[in-house]
């Protein structure tokens, strides 16, 4: 009984240490790789996912450890950091926001109060797409695109560099595409606009309305 009890207190202490030293988890995909047939290649997403994700959040691990950063969340941390900090918390929210608002079985129209805002806003969903991918174009090099609520409940078009997200404005990201190359590179070369055009197909508005 003795010997049962000490494996157990190693047991959770070793389970505590590790929690500790790894607050931040990769995310696990909803979804199988080959999810996305032409659309997102099986190959894009297993290095996206577990090659750069996994990278954002193993470097984050590093940098949060035995900082008060540590037992925060990853939007305080985002909005309250700088440096290398900032860009790794910055791209683990933004790929566990972008990964998670995809789905094979996606539907591809907001409903309900969101696509009365976009209608609002934009007049309909054609002209806030033709609007988002505009931004997406205008991006120089890296970044995202996101839409996002504002502090009043508005929706705003709000691109970003690099590793940025609304938060750092006050805003709430509801929807982002990634205009990073490892993005899309492998699938469409240097056809950004094409990818961008395609990714459309596999957002999950159903995913974005819970976020509104």
């Amino acid at each position: 009984m003795k010997t049962v009890l000490s494996t157990l207190l190693l047991f959770i202490g070793i389970s505590l240490f590790a929690q500790k030293q790894a607050p931040f988890q990769l995310i696990e995909l909803p979804y199988p790789t080959n999810a996305f047939g032409p659309v997102i290649s099986s190959q894009t997403i297993e290095l996206h996912h577990g090659k750069h994700l996994k990278g954002y959040v193993d470097n984050l691990n590093k940098l949060v450890a035995g900082t008060a950063y540590e037992n925060m969340s990853l939007e305080e941390i985002v909005a309250s950091s700088e440096g290398a900090l900032f860009n790794n918390a910055g791209q683990t929210l933004n790929h566990n926001l972008y990964f998670t608002q995809l789905s094979p079985n996606a539907r591809n129209v907001p409903e309900g109060p969101l696509a009365d805002a976009i209608n609002k806003q934009w007049g309909s969903f054609s002209k806030f797409k033709e609007a988002f991918l505009k931004a997406c174009g205008g991006v120089f090099g890296s970044g995202w695109v996101w839409l996002a609520k504002d502090k009043n409940g508005d929706l705003q078009i709000v691109p970003e560099a690099n590793a940025g997200n609304p938060i750092t404005k006050g805003m709430t990201p509801l929807m982002g595409l990634d205009v990073w190359e490892h993005a899309y590179y492998i699938d469409y070369q240097n056809r950004r606009a094409d990818h961008l055009n395609s990714i459309w197909n596999v957002i999950d508005w159903s995913v974005v309305e819970k976020r509104y």
